[in-house]
């Protein structure tokens, strides 16, 4: 095997012992899990924003970010309800680039996953105890939903994971929100079906473990566009499109029919400040149809603190080391927009 066995990595009981969650943060946990819940089962008209960095790079700029977005949340609690994204590790193409603070705590060091696996913990920890936030992460290695799994409230699955069988089946495990995004392909299809096996028990085999699930009755669908075969990015974000979901939705007997649409992505073609101009055309397509109303339960927005993005080792305070991002004076804008819009 060409590959060196460096060290063994601490269990998940072993991270939570040292790093635990309190009854009372635990209890603030349930009670924004349920409110969550609540949306997706269409109990809740609350419209959810998972809005966040492309990754989270810098705990400061995060922490700093999060704040921001709590006194915001305070001020539109009746009409939105915000799940940061705090994604810390981060799918390449290519597998080269910069994986997410899982990865390397600190960019401009070598990886080191141990101090990574603490630091991504501390990390949603401080959310939560701090800013009574929990939040979304993106599920890139199914293994290690564990360490963070008494700390998140939502979890995606990325266009180049939808297909594969240990996520879909790990979804499945879960009882909270899962996002499936359409595959970079763009073919529903795939996506449907990872939906239906996220909704279904399964036995499998987790961490060493033969499991049996109980099946995700809030696994939903994220339209984040997708490329043709040239290359050619293609949204999927239009009234159009979402019409086609509700249809291939009625036609399944999914259980809780729901879409998040990435405004970012190939929704945009990657152009972030074109996420303000779509967020506006799906409220608006949301406000034409009864079933848009209620399965679009919301958006997924890569914002951060400063415009754009910026290369590793420029250090712009609070700017994206990755995909460019919205920054905090049009996010701030575009969430008290689109309180008003939902009326």
């Amino acid at each position: 095997m060409n590959m060196r066995f460096y060290r063994k990595l601490p269990m998940p009981i072993d991270i939570k012992a040292e790093f635990p969650v309190s009854e009372d943060l635990a209890a603030i946990k349930a009670a924004r899990d349920e409110e969550i819940a609540r949306v997706f089962r269409g109990e809740s008209d609350k419209f959810l924003l998972i809005i966040g960095p492309c990754s989270a790079d810098n705990r400061e700029a995060v922490l700093d970010y999060i704040g921001r977005l709590r006194r915001v949340q305070d001020r539109v609690a009746d009409k939105v309800l915000i799940i940061p994204r705090i994604y810390t590790n981060k799918p390449r193409t290519t597998g080269d680039g910069y994986k997410g603070m899982l990865h390397q705590p600190n960019p401009d060091e070598r990886p080191d996953m141990l101090k990574g696996i603490v630091a991504i913990r501390e990390l949603h920890l401080s959310a939560l105890r701090d800013y009574a936030f929990t939040c979304a992460d993106e599920m890139l290695y199914p293994e290690n939903h564990r360490y963070l799994s008494d700390l998140l409230s939502y979890v995606a699955v990325g266009a180049r994971s939808t297909e594969n069988q240990q996520h879909r089946l790990t979804a499945s495990g879960l009882n909270i929100p899962v996002g499936m995004k359409n595959p970079t392909g763009g073919d529903i299809s795939v996506m449907m079906n990872a939906i239906t096996a996220a909704q279904h028990k399964h036995t499998f085999i987790y961490r060493g473990w033969e499991v049996e699930s109980q099946g995700n009755p809030y696994a939903h669908a994220i339209m984040r566009g997708y490329q043709d075969a040239t290359g050619k990015t293609i949204p999927n974000y239009h009234y159009e499109d979402l019409i086609r979901l509700h249809e291939r939705y009625e036609a399944s007997g999914l259980l809780n029919p729901a879409v998040i649409v990435d405004t970012n992505h190939a929704n945009s073609g990657k152009q972030y400040l074109e996420q303000m101009r779509i967020a506006r055309d799906i409220l608006y397509s949301r406000r034409q149809h009864t079933e848009l109303h209620k399965m679009v339960k919301g958006l997924m927005i890569e914002s951060y603190i400063e415009d754009g993005a910026q290369k590793i080792g420029n250090h712009v305070y609070g700017q994206s080391i990755t995909d460019p991002c919205l920054g905090w004076e049009k996010t701030e804008a575009l969430i008290e927009e689109i309180a008003d819009k939902l009326g």
